[in-house]
C-alpha cells in the first residue's frame, strides 16, 4: 500500500489515551490492512463509546462519525511534516515503541510474534504510572493461574492470522 507508505512493513494502529498534556493508556494493534473493516473494531474494543477519537484524515476512519464516537479529524494532507504536531501522542508512543524494539530487541522481531511484543510494550506503558505496583504483581499472577497455558505453537498459530500478505 504505497499512499501509507507500508510497503515491506508491519502496520500497528494506536490507540493513546490523553492524560491532560501527557499519555494515559494505551491499546496497540497489528492489523494486515488500514480498512475500516480493520480500524472500527479496533476502535471498538480498545475506546469506551461516547469517548472523543481523534484521527487524521485517513478515509478508513470515517464510519466512526456514525458509531457510538464523537469524531475529531486533524487533516494534514499536504503538511505531512505536521503529522507530530496535530497528533502528538500518537506519534511520541510510536517513537516510543520503535526506539523499544531497536533497543531491546535489536530490531529482531518475527512478525508472527509482532502482536506479542505490541502486548508488551502497551502493558509496560500504561503501568508505568502505576501507585500500587503490588497489585499489580497479583493482578499479572491472578491472570497466569486462572488462564490455561499457552504452547509455542498456539502462539504462531493464532499469529498467522494476522500476517501481512507477501508484496
Amino acid at each position: 500500500m504505497h499512499s501509507r507508505h507500508i510497503v515491506g512493513k508491519a502496520l500497528v494502529v494506536v490507540a493513546a489515551e490523553e492524560d491532560g498534556r501527557g499519555i494515559g493508556r494505551i491499546r496497540l494493534r497489528h492489523i494486515p490492512d488500514a480498512s475500516s473493516a480493520r480500524l472500527i473494531p479496533f476502535i471498538g474494543d480498545s475506546i469506551e463509546p461516547g469517548s472523543t477519537v481523534h484521527t487524521d484524515g485517513w478515509y478508513g476512519n470515517l464510519p466512526l462519525r456514525t458509531a457510538a464516537y464523537r469524531h475529531r479529524i486533524s487533516n494534514q494532507k499536504g503538511h505531512p511534516e505536521r503529522a507530530s504536531e496535530l497528533l502528538p501522542r500518537v506519534h511520541q508512543v510510536f517513537s516510543l515503541l520503535k526506539r523499544w524494539l531497536l533497543g531491546t530487541h535489536q530490531g529482531s522481531v518475527a512478525g508472527e510474534h509482532l502482536q506479542d511484543y505490541l502486548n508488551e510494550f502497551a502493558f509496560r506503558f500504561s503501568c508505568r504510572k502505576s501507585r500500587s505496583r503490588g497489585k499489580l504483581f497479583y493482578r499479572l499472577v491472578q491472570q497466569a493461574v486462572a488462564i490455561e497455558p499457552t504452547t509455542y505453537r498456539q502462539i504462531v498459530d493464532s499469529a498467522i492470522k494476522w500476517r501481512l500478505p507477501k508484496t
